[in-house]
């Protein structure tokens, strides 16, 4: 491994430790308010999200095991024009908001803020153009197009944006109200 999958790898740590982190935290100060992170999605749809979420997170290992361990860090090219570094940024994108989604929604619910709304919805968007320019990153890779790792990346990838991109930043916002 070279020096700039190291600094992808903590990235990944130090973004991680701050999403679960926020995760815990918000649960374990509010345990008996849990379902107001739902809104008003209809319990009917509520197993969808699940499943999503579950195929989201591996979809997360598919793809950070590809571009840790299957690219070539000192050669690779992201869409003709940018080095490894550009998933440095994707990921700070996509860590870095989500850290923030639970503690603002809390924060909004027990003041009942349309502003706070509004930087929820920011901060949602934020995370789904990040797995967006996932996607394309790893779509425009120049690969044979045979590696079983490569396209478990690319359908990865893809679960991680219609769950981010789809249904937190475009259906949860609709359900949920302050």
């Amino acid at each position: 491994m070279n020096t700039q999958q190291w600094i992808l790898i903590a990235i990944n740590v130090v973004g991680g430790v701050l999403v679960l982190g926020s995760y815990v935290q918000g649960l374990l100060a509010h345990p008996d308010n849990r379902n107001v992170l739902w809104g008003s999605i209809p319990a009917s749809v509520q197993p969808f999200y699940t499943v999503s979420m579950v195929s989201a997170a591996l979809g997360y290992f598919a793809f950070t095991y590809y571009v840790l361990f299957r690219i070539d860090a000192a050669s690779v090219r992201v869409g003709n024009q940018f080095g490894f570094w550009v998933f440095y940024v994707i990921y700070a994108l996509i860590l870095l908001p989500s850290a923030l989604w639970m503690p603002l929604t809390y924060a909004a619910v027990g003041s009942h803020s349309t502003g706070l709304y509004w930087v929820i919805r920011v901060v949602l968007a934020v995370v789904g153009l990040g797995s967006l320019a996932l996607l394309a990153a790893l779509l425009s890779l120049r690969t044979d197009g045979s590696s079983y790792a490569y396209w478990l990346a690319v359908a990865g990838s893809a679960a991680f944006c219609i769950q981010t991109a789809v249904l937190d930043a475009l259906v949860w916002p609709a359900f949920f109200r302050v």
